[in-house]
């Protein structure tokens, strides 16, 4: 095998470390991986190491170069793919909000759930730490050090680039609104709803509910049902189904359906997820 053939290798490595709860982490090195339009219950964390990655967030695109930090809010919806012919490598974690809200409990931070309104960042100060805290979940089995490193990093991140959540909270009718069928979809992944019966649900026309939503969160309602239902199988998957009984009960059609999905949001396979949970 040539050089050349060896860095255009793609290559992905997921765990999920103790830490807090469960804390995902990913390190990948992609060429072709496109991600489709998706979002995570966690934040998007991640340190460009080569290369260059493209993706949309907040209602436009955006490219992050080597040594720059992503961040994407939690539940929001985002892509992703190279931005340099030879792809790119990077190092990300997912944590959730309430792991956030754990770790500014009682420090006074100025919001405990943050929102980054930056979709890249050059801080190479807080680079450094999360690339510290990537290296130390990789080689280290000290909890007191890992769990040091993990609070340092993300409490500095959210102390530099971050803002109230609450800032950003649907204040419009039209926001409240779709919000109502985003919960729904949240709380009923695998209910195989209309869209007239959402329509219905938040006031709408089924037509103007489809553009309400898609401008309030990125993508139409079928398409924010299938990241919900991806969360759901996720869940089920973590507590011991097996992949075929996880696709089925989140309302998935079979499962290369899930398979086709799951590789599109996560850039993992269902099986490389389920080995990781080991």
């Amino acid at each position: 095998m040539s050089e050349q053939t060896k860095q255009f290798k793609e290559d992905v490595s997921f765990t999920v470390a103790d830490e807090l709860g469960g804390l995902e982490v990913l390190q990948a090195k992609y060429k072709q991986q496109n991600f489709s339009r998706h979002s995570h219950e966690g934040y998007t964390i991640g340190v460009i190491e080569k290369g260059a990655q493209r993706f949309y967030r907040t209602g436009g695109n955006h490219v992050a170069p080597k040594d720059h930090i992503i961040l994407v809010n939690a539940d929001e919806v985002h892509t992703g793919h190279a931005a340099t012919e030879g792809g790119w490598e990077y190092k990300a974690m997912y944590p959730l909000p309430e792991q956030f809200a754990v770790m500014t409990d009682g420090i006074g931070a100025h919001s405990s759930i943050p929102y980054f309104p930056e979709p890249v960042v050059h801080d190479p100060e807080v680079a450094l730490q999360l690339r510290l805290v990537f290296s130390t979940l990789e080689n280290s089995d000290n909890r007191l050090l890992r769990e040091t490193l993990i609070y340092g990093a993300l409490v500095k991140l959210m102390a530099k680039h971050s803002r109230s959540r609450n800032d950003f909270e649907p204040h419009t009718r039209s926001q409240k609104q779709v919000l109502l069928v985003k919960t729904f979809l949240d709380d009923f992944p695998q209910s195989d709803v209309s869209l007239e019966e959402l329509a219905t649900l938040a006031g709408y026309s089924p037509y103007y509910l489809v553009r309400a939503f898609q401008k309030e969160f990125g993508c139409p309602p079928h398409a924010y049902q299938i990241q919900s239902r991806l969360r759901y199988a996720k869940r089920l998957l973590r507590a011991g189904h097996n992949i075929s009984g996880a696709a089925q009960e989140a309302g998935f059609h079979d499962q290369s359906h899930f398979h086709r999905h799951f590789k599109r949001a996560m850039g993992i396979t269902p099986r490389q997820y389920t080995q990781s949970l080991v």
